[in-house]
């Protein structure tokens, strides 16, 4: 397609102004994506210099995800109601804000609020980056500008660990938050003056009941999934069947009371969004996608060090060329998927996830570190494959009005999926090594084989996904995506 001499912009082209724009929301998520993955090899130090247990310390990591989850349903509403350059602000403003006080916090309690500060910018960022992007990239360039979204998705959550240990290395655990305060603050300052208004806000009330309903759906979901990895122990606390119980009561009116606002476009989350078959599909195939990312990312770590005899620091470079191959091929793909559409790149990248789950079946306690590289650099160009197709063609299945609704279901998609892939995989793992230690068994021996039925059922699983997949095409333009960059307000 040429491009036109005039001085409209080009229906196949981002805008400059535009391009700025997602290129400062790119860096911005980033920066909050990485902050995620950052605290993981910190919490030993954490347990030592602020005398704490080990399951006070994982409040840290489970804190956060409990306020991704509760907050990103409510972000759909935000985003139509507000500017998109005043939900950017509040977004890095937040986050930035959380970063402040987890560098300067004195104890736990402090540290823990400004993670949960932080948490409640994150959650924004991203469905107001899928959002925007949807909103100002013509459809022939979609999966070219997802692609670099999948770098910042991959790349980020791979290099937290890394630069989390380098800094510990050195340094003290404050300077995690305090190196990383002044690149935000940054991208709060750029993107106050870049990011463009790109849609109109509509005036709305704001549903109490809806997001009192979302906090103990989701909330008690991903509480209850994180905590129920213990069943096969027969230790769950009650408080976790507690939760799981109210998040799916509370699951279920929610879903009933959306369905009855969203006559009057007054939903908080609008449902209205699986009435696209490629929409409700994708999602499914994202969901097991996540389920299958976030039970590796818990068991891989596990087996190298406690299987194999791994550092912390060897296994942390093990599951580094993953990332970066992750984030690599991402360009390549969105390129793929702007010239071929999702289903050429879905179905053989869903059949590599289901090829790196079975060889990591095969992983004994006398195997070579290399298979689990293998294993963890397929899984992760088989979800390189699958990650911008899916993002592309769900959100691109939705009319505009409903782009913010969609990025909105599919970040909690993400955030209750890695849950309940990290409760999968825990659970059948600790009840198969219980089981066989029953038998006699070493320590080692049983755990190797608990870790090996849960990579077994996550590989069954995966099948799932490949016919699922077949299913999934291109989104049809619509008349509004053919003249998009022409009908997209831009206020400075």
């Amino acid at each position: 397609m040429t491009t036109p001499t005039t001085g409209e912009p080009s229906p196949a082209t981002l805008t400059p102004e535009h391009r700025r724009a997602v290129g400062v929301l790119l860096v911005a998520t980033f920066v909050v994506i990485l902050n995620e993955t950052i605290m993981g090899v910190a919490l030993p130090h954490l347990m030592t210099d602020l005398s704490i247990t080990a399951s006070t310390a994982q409040w840290l990591t489970t804190a956060f995800m409990l306020t991704m989850a509760v907050v990103i349903p409510v972000t759909g509403f935000v985003i139509q109601r507000t500017t998109t350059r005043a939900t950017f602000v509040a977004a890095m403003t937040l986050f930035s804000l959380g970063t402040l006080v987890c560098a300067l916090a004195p104890g736990f309690t402090v540290l823990l609020a400004g993670r949960i500060v932080q948490a409640t910018g994150t959650a924004i960022m991203l469905p107001l980056l899928m959002s925007t992007v949807m909103t100002v990239t013509p459809p022939a360039t979609r999966g070219r500008t997802m692609g670099n979204i999948s770098i910042v998705i991959s790349v980020a959550p791979a290099l937290g660990p890394t630069i989390s240990g380098v800094i510990l290395s050195t340094l003290s655990w404050q300077w995690m938050f305090g190196l990383v305060l002044p690149i935000a603050v940054t991208a709060l300052l750029v993107g106050a003056r870049l990011v463009p208004n790109v849609t109109e806000p509509r005036v709305a009330r704001v549903d109490v009941v809806s997001v009192v309903l979302s906090a103990i759906a989701f909330g008690g979901l991903v509480y209850g999934l994180s905590g129920i990895g213990a069943i096969a122990t027969g230790t769950v606390p009650t408080a976790t069947w507690v939760a799981l119980a109210a998040g799916a009561i509370g699951l279920a009116v929610f879903v009933t009371r959306q369905l009855q606002l969203q006559r009057t476009d007054d939903a908080l989350l609008d449902l209205r969004t699986f009435r696209s078959p490629v929409f409700t599909v994708s999602v499914v195939v994202m969901a097991l996608m996540m389920m299958a990312m976030f039970g590796v990312i818990i068991l891989l770590p596990i087996f190298a060090q406690d299987v194999l005899g791994l550092a912390p620091l060897q296994t942390g470079l093990l599951l580094l060329p993953g990332g970066l191959a992750m984030g690599l091929a991402a360009p390549f793909v969105g390129r793929a998927y702007d010239r071929f559409g999702p289903r050429v790149l879905v179905v053989p990248g869903a059949a590599v996830v289901s090829a790196s789950l079975w060889l990591l079946t095969t992983a004994t306690a006398s195997s070579p570190a290399g298979v689990l590289l293998a294993a963890h650099v397929l899984l992760s160009l088989g979800l390189a494959l699958m990650f911008t197709p899916l993002f592309s063609a769900s959100l691109g299945s939705l009319p505009p009005h409903l782009y913010s609704h969609g990025s909105a279901v599919v970040g909690t998609v993400q955030q209750v999926a890695g849950a309940a892939g990290t409760a999968v995989f825990v659970t059948v793992m600790t009840a198969q090594a219980l089981a066989l230690g029953r038998t006699g068994a070493d320590a080692t021996a049983a755990l190797a084989g608990g870790i090996h039925t849960a990579f077994l059922v996550g590989a069954a699983l995966s099948l799932v996904a490949i016919p699922a997949a077949l299913a999934i095409r291109a989104p049809a333009a619509s008349p509004h995506d053919a003249q998009q960059p022409e009908q997209v307000a831009v206020h400075g």
